[in-house]
Protein backbone atom coordinates (compact mmCIF):
# COMPACT_ATOMS: atom_id res chain seq x y z
CA UNK A 1 0.00 0.00 0.00
CA UNK A 2 1.17 3.54 -0.77
CA UNK A 3 2.76 5.20 2.26
CA UNK A 4 3.55 8.73 3.38
CA UNK A 5 6.01 9.94 6.00
CA UNK A 6 5.70 13.36 7.59
CA UNK A 7 8.41 15.72 8.69
CA UNK A 8 11.93 17.01 8.24
CA UNK A 9 13.49 14.44 10.58
CA UNK A 10 12.14 11.57 8.55
CA UNK A 11 13.53 13.05 5.34
CA UNK A 12 16.94 13.67 6.84
CA UNK A 13 17.12 10.20 8.41
CA UNK A 14 16.15 8.50 5.19
CA UNK A 15 18.65 10.52 3.19
CA UNK A 16 21.47 9.52 5.50
CA UNK A 17 20.54 5.88 4.99
CA UNK A 18 20.97 5.92 1.21
CA UNK A 19 24.41 4.55 0.49
CA UNK A 20 24.78 3.56 -3.16
CA UNK A 21 24.49 5.27 -6.53
CA UNK A 22 23.25 3.95 -9.83
CA UNK A 23 22.00 0.41 -10.33
CA UNK A 24 24.44 -2.27 -9.21
CA UNK A 25 24.49 -4.90 -11.97
CA UNK A 26 24.71 -8.63 -11.42
CA UNK A 27 28.14 -10.16 -11.89
CA UNK A 28 30.93 -11.83 -9.97
CA UNK A 29 33.33 -10.75 -7.26
CA UNK A 30 36.73 -12.42 -6.95
CA UNK A 31 38.45 -12.98 -3.61
CA UNK A 32 42.02 -11.80 -4.25
CA UNK A 33 43.42 -14.16 -1.61
CA UNK A 34 41.65 -17.41 -2.55
CA UNK A 35 40.72 -16.70 -6.18
CA UNK A 36 37.15 -17.77 -5.41
CA UNK A 37 34.40 -16.13 -7.44
CA UNK A 38 31.00 -15.35 -5.92
CA UNK A 39 27.85 -14.17 -7.67
CA UNK A 40 26.62 -10.63 -6.94
CA UNK A 41 22.96 -9.68 -7.15
CA UNK A 42 21.39 -6.77 -9.01
CA UNK A 43 20.35 -3.96 -6.67
CA UNK A 44 17.47 -1.98 -8.13
CA UNK A 45 17.17 1.78 -7.88
CA UNK A 46 14.15 1.23 -5.65
CA UNK A 47 16.19 -0.88 -3.24
CA UNK A 48 19.01 1.66 -3.24
CA UNK A 49 16.70 4.47 -2.10
CA UNK A 50 14.58 2.21 0.13
CA UNK A 51 11.63 2.81 -2.24
CA UNK A 52 11.45 6.38 -1.00
CA UNK A 53 10.88 9.71 -2.75
CA UNK A 54 11.67 12.87 -0.79
CA UNK A 55 8.82 15.36 -1.23
CA UNK A 56 7.91 18.84 -0.06
CA UNK A 57 4.95 20.53 1.67
CA UNK A 58 1.79 18.46 2.18
CA UNK A 59 -0.92 19.82 -0.10
CA UNK A 60 1.48 21.39 -2.59
CA UNK A 61 0.38 20.86 -6.18
CA UNK A 62 3.60 18.98 -6.94
CA UNK A 63 2.87 16.60 -4.07
CA UNK A 64 -0.74 16.11 -5.14
CA UNK A 65 0.39 15.17 -8.64
CA UNK A 66 3.03 12.79 -7.28
CA UNK A 67 0.71 11.06 -4.82
CA UNK A 68 -2.55 11.07 -6.79
CA UNK A 69 -1.26 10.72 -10.37
CA UNK A 70 2.35 9.52 -10.58
CA UNK A 71 2.04 6.79 -7.95
CA UNK A 72 -0.89 4.96 -9.62
CA UNK A 73 0.25 5.72 -13.17
CA UNK A 74 3.64 4.11 -12.63
CA UNK A 75 2.67 1.40 -10.14
CA UNK A 76 4.54 2.94 -7.20
CA UNK A 77 1.98 2.02 -4.53
CA UNK A 78 4.67 0.33 -2.44
CA UNK A 79 6.83 3.47 -2.44
CA UNK A 80 6.96 6.00 0.39
CA UNK A 81 6.53 9.70 -0.36
CA UNK A 82 8.10 11.79 2.40
CA UNK A 83 6.11 14.94 3.17
CA UNK A 84 8.06 17.80 4.72
CA UNK A 85 9.08 21.09 3.16
CA UNK A 86 11.16 22.52 0.36
CA UNK A 87 13.94 23.16 2.86
CA UNK A 88 13.87 19.56 4.10
CA UNK A 89 13.99 18.26 0.54
CA UNK A 90 16.94 20.50 -0.30
CA UNK A 91 18.80 19.43 2.86
CA UNK A 92 18.30 15.76 2.05
CA UNK A 93 19.41 16.30 -1.55
CA UNK A 94 22.50 18.25 -0.49
CA UNK A 95 23.54 15.55 1.98
CA UNK A 96 23.07 12.76 -0.56
CA UNK A 97 24.80 14.65 -3.37
CA UNK A 98 27.85 15.52 -1.29
CA UNK A 99 28.30 11.81 -0.53
CA UNK A 100 27.34 10.69 -4.07
CA UNK A 101 24.48 8.67 -2.68
CA UNK A 102 21.27 7.83 -4.56
CA UNK A 103 18.21 9.96 -3.93
CA UNK A 104 14.95 10.80 -5.69
CA UNK A 105 13.19 14.09 -4.91
CA UNK A 106 10.17 15.95 -6.13
CA UNK A 107 11.64 18.89 -8.02
CA UNK A 108 10.76 22.03 -9.86
CA UNK A 109 12.62 24.68 -11.76
CA UNK A 110 13.62 27.41 -11.54
CA UNK A 111 15.42 26.38 -8.35
CA UNK A 112 18.92 26.98 -7.05
CA UNK A 113 19.59 23.23 -6.81
CA UNK A 114 20.01 23.05 -10.59
CA UNK A 115 22.80 25.63 -10.38
CA UNK A 116 24.45 23.96 -7.39
CA UNK A 117 24.26 20.32 -8.51
CA UNK A 118 24.26 18.24 -11.71
CA UNK A 119 20.69 17.00 -11.75
CA UNK A 120 18.18 15.65 -14.25
CA UNK A 121 14.44 15.18 -14.46
CA UNK A 122 13.30 11.60 -14.91
CA UNK A 123 11.39 11.21 -18.16
CA UNK A 124 7.62 11.13 -17.68
CA UNK A 125 6.16 9.00 -20.52
CA UNK A 126 2.67 9.09 -18.98
CA UNK A 127 2.75 12.91 -18.92
CA UNK A 128 1.39 13.10 -15.38
CA UNK A 129 3.46 16.19 -14.53
CA UNK A 130 2.29 18.03 -17.64
CA UNK A 131 4.33 20.42 -19.73
CA UNK A 132 6.19 23.53 -18.71
CA UNK A 133 4.23 25.87 -16.48
CA UNK A 134 4.26 29.64 -16.16
CA UNK A 135 4.40 31.72 -13.01
CA UNK A 136 1.59 34.29 -12.94
CA UNK A 137 0.93 37.54 -11.12
CA UNK A 138 -2.48 37.63 -9.43
CA UNK A 139 -4.04 40.87 -8.15
CA UNK A 140 -7.10 41.56 -6.06
CA UNK A 141 -10.11 43.07 -7.74
CA UNK A 142 -10.00 46.85 -7.59
CA UNK A 143 -6.21 47.16 -7.30
CA UNK A 144 -6.01 49.06 -10.60
CA UNK A 145 -8.36 51.73 -9.25
CA UNK A 146 -6.90 51.90 -5.73
CA UNK A 147 -3.19 51.75 -6.64
CA UNK A 148 -2.83 52.32 -10.40
CA UNK A 149 0.96 52.66 -10.36
CA UNK A 150 1.46 49.48 -8.37
CA UNK A 151 -0.92 47.74 -10.75
CA UNK A 152 1.09 48.97 -13.76
CA UNK A 153 4.37 47.80 -12.23
CA UNK A 154 2.96 44.38 -11.35
CA UNK A 155 1.45 44.06 -14.82
CA UNK A 156 4.82 44.82 -16.44
CA UNK A 157 6.86 42.57 -14.14
CA UNK A 158 8.45 39.80 -16.21
CA UNK A 159 11.79 38.00 -16.09
CA UNK A 160 13.55 34.76 -17.03
CA UNK A 161 14.46 31.60 -15.06
CA UNK A 162 18.15 32.55 -14.99
CA UNK A 163 17.22 35.89 -13.38
CA UNK A 164 15.33 34.34 -10.50
CA UNK A 165 17.90 31.59 -10.06
CA UNK A 166 20.56 34.28 -9.52
CA UNK A 167 18.52 35.69 -6.64
CA UNK A 168 17.87 32.24 -5.23
CA UNK A 169 21.58 31.42 -5.35
CA UNK A 170 22.41 34.53 -3.32
CA UNK A 171 19.84 33.54 -0.70
CA UNK A 172 21.05 29.94 -0.62
CA UNK A 173 24.59 31.20 -0.04
CA UNK A 174 23.39 32.85 3.16
CA UNK A 175 22.23 36.31 2.13
CA UNK A 176 19.00 37.66 3.60
CA UNK A 177 16.23 37.59 0.94
CA UNK A 178 15.71 41.34 1.21
CA UNK A 179 19.43 42.01 0.75
CA UNK A 180 19.67 39.51 -2.12
CA UNK A 181 16.75 41.22 -3.87
CA UNK A 182 18.34 44.65 -3.42
CA UNK A 183 21.66 43.44 -4.83
CA UNK A 184 20.01 41.82 -7.84
CA UNK A 185 17.86 44.90 -8.56
CA UNK A 186 20.95 47.10 -8.41
CA UNK A 187 22.79 44.87 -10.87
CA UNK A 188 19.88 44.62 -13.34
CA UNK A 189 18.69 48.19 -13.75
CA UNK A 190 18.00 47.83 -17.47
CA UNK A 191 15.52 44.98 -16.98
CA UNK A 192 13.96 46.58 -13.91
CA UNK A 193 13.39 49.81 -15.86
CA UNK A 194 11.00 47.92 -18.15
CA UNK A 195 8.85 47.15 -15.10
CA UNK A 196 8.74 50.76 -13.91
CA UNK A 197 8.14 52.38 -17.30
CA UNK A 198 5.22 54.82 -16.96
CA UNK A 199 5.03 54.27 -13.19
CA UNK A 200 4.74 57.40 -11.08
CA UNK A 201 6.28 57.80 -7.64
CA UNK A 202 3.92 57.64 -4.67
CA UNK A 203 4.23 58.77 -1.08
CA UNK A 204 4.03 55.84 1.30
CA UNK A 205 0.97 54.07 -0.06
CA UNK A 206 0.66 50.66 1.64
CA UNK A 207 0.56 47.32 -0.18
CA UNK A 208 0.65 43.71 0.94
CA UNK A 209 2.13 40.87 -1.08
CA UNK A 210 1.25 37.30 -0.11
CA UNK A 211 3.67 34.45 -0.73
CA UNK A 212 4.40 30.82 0.09
CA UNK A 213 7.74 29.73 1.52
CA UNK A 214 9.08 28.27 -1.72
CA UNK A 215 12.57 29.38 -2.66
CA UNK A 216 11.55 30.79 -6.02
CA UNK A 217 8.49 32.59 -4.63
CA UNK A 218 10.50 34.08 -1.76
CA UNK A 219 13.05 35.39 -4.28
CA UNK A 220 10.49 36.81 -6.70
CA UNK A 221 8.31 38.40 -4.04
CA UNK A 222 11.27 40.15 -2.41
CA UNK A 223 12.46 41.50 -5.76
CA UNK A 224 9.02 42.90 -6.60
CA UNK A 225 8.73 44.40 -3.11
CA UNK A 226 12.11 46.11 -3.53
CA UNK A 227 11.08 47.68 -6.83
CA UNK A 228 7.69 48.79 -5.46
CA UNK A 229 9.47 50.40 -2.51
CA UNK A 230 11.83 52.18 -4.89
CA UNK A 231 8.86 54.15 -6.25
CA UNK A 232 7.51 55.00 -2.81
CA UNK A 233 5.27 52.15 -1.68
CA UNK A 234 5.40 50.66 1.80
CA UNK A 235 5.20 46.93 1.19
CA UNK A 236 4.26 44.28 3.73
CA UNK A 237 5.26 40.71 2.88
CA UNK A 238 2.94 38.07 4.37
CA UNK A 239 4.01 34.42 4.31
CA UNK A 240 1.13 31.94 4.24
CA UNK A 241 0.30 28.53 2.81
CA UNK A 242 -0.94 28.25 -0.77
CA UNK A 243 -4.64 28.10 0.10
CA UNK A 244 -4.63 31.17 2.35
CA UNK A 245 -2.48 32.98 -0.20
CA UNK A 246 -5.12 32.63 -2.89
CA UNK A 247 -7.97 33.21 -0.44
CA UNK A 248 -6.29 36.39 0.81
CA UNK A 249 -6.09 37.95 -2.63
CA UNK A 250 -9.60 36.75 -3.50
CA UNK A 251 -11.02 38.33 -0.36
CA UNK A 252 -9.05 41.54 -0.79
CA UNK A 253 -7.11 41.15 2.47
CA UNK A 254 -3.95 40.87 0.36
CA UNK A 255 -3.20 43.02 -2.68
CA UNK A 256 -1.31 40.62 -4.93
CA UNK A 257 0.88 37.56 -5.31
CA UNK A 258 3.60 36.93 -7.89
CA UNK A 259 4.08 33.19 -7.37
CA UNK A 260 1.06 31.49 -8.95
CA UNK A 261 2.20 28.35 -10.79
CA UNK A 262 -0.22 27.63 -13.64
CA UNK A 263 -1.92 25.82 -15.22
CA UNK A 264 -1.13 22.78 -13.05
CA UNK A 265 0.30 23.42 -9.59
CA UNK A 266 -2.27 25.98 -8.43
CA UNK A 267 -5.08 24.81 -10.70
CA UNK A 268 -7.42 23.90 -7.83
CA UNK A 269 -7.07 27.32 -6.19
CA UNK A 270 -7.49 29.10 -9.52
CA UNK A 271 -10.74 27.22 -10.10
CA UNK A 272 -11.97 27.70 -6.52
CA UNK A 273 -11.55 31.49 -6.54
CA UNK A 274 -12.03 32.24 -10.23
CA UNK A 275 -13.86 35.53 -10.71
CA UNK A 276 -12.59 36.88 -7.38
CA UNK A 277 -9.18 38.03 -8.61
CA UNK A 278 -7.49 39.43 -11.69
CA UNK A 279 -4.89 37.34 -13.50
CA UNK A 280 -2.24 39.72 -14.87
CA UNK A 281 -0.66 36.91 -16.85
CA UNK A 282 2.70 35.22 -16.83
CA UNK A 283 5.73 36.86 -15.26
CA UNK A 284 8.04 33.90 -15.95
CA UNK A 285 8.09 31.18 -18.62
CA UNK A 286 9.95 27.89 -18.72
CA UNK A 287 9.19 26.17 -15.43
CA UNK A 288 9.16 22.40 -14.96
CA UNK A 289 7.89 19.83 -12.45
CA UNK A 290 8.79 16.20 -11.90
CA UNK A 291 10.98 13.69 -10.15
CA UNK A 292 14.64 14.67 -10.01
CA UNK A 293 17.82 12.65 -9.45
CA UNK A 294 21.55 13.39 -9.56
CA UNK A 295 23.09 12.71 -12.98
CA UNK A 296 25.41 10.11 -11.45
CA UNK A 297 22.41 7.81 -10.96
CA UNK A 298 21.88 5.25 -13.72
CA UNK A 299 18.20 5.88 -14.34
CA UNK A 300 16.42 7.98 -16.95
CA UNK A 301 12.67 7.43 -16.63
CA UNK A 302 10.03 7.15 -13.93
CA UNK A 303 9.08 3.88 -15.61
CA UNK A 304 12.46 2.48 -14.57
CA UNK A 305 11.46 2.76 -10.92
CA UNK A 306 8.98 -0.05 -11.52
CA UNK A 307 10.96 -2.00 -14.11
CA UNK A 308 14.05 -2.02 -11.89
CA UNK A 309 12.35 -3.53 -8.90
Amino acid sequence: MFKKILGFTAAATLALGLTACGEEEAGTDTNTETGTETETETVSVGEQVDHTIIGIDPGAGLMNITINDAVPAYGLEDWTIVEGSGAAMAAALTSAYENEEPIIVTGWSPHWKFSAFDLKYLEDPQGVYGGAEDVHTIARLGLAEDHPDAYTLLDQFQWEPNNIEDVMALINDGMDPEEAAAQWVGENEELVSTWTEGVNSVDGEELSLLYVAWDDVIAGTNVVANVLESVGYEVELVQVDAGPMWAGVASGSGDALVGAWLPTTHADYYAEFEGQFEDLGSNLHGTALGLVVPTYMDIDSIEDLTDAE
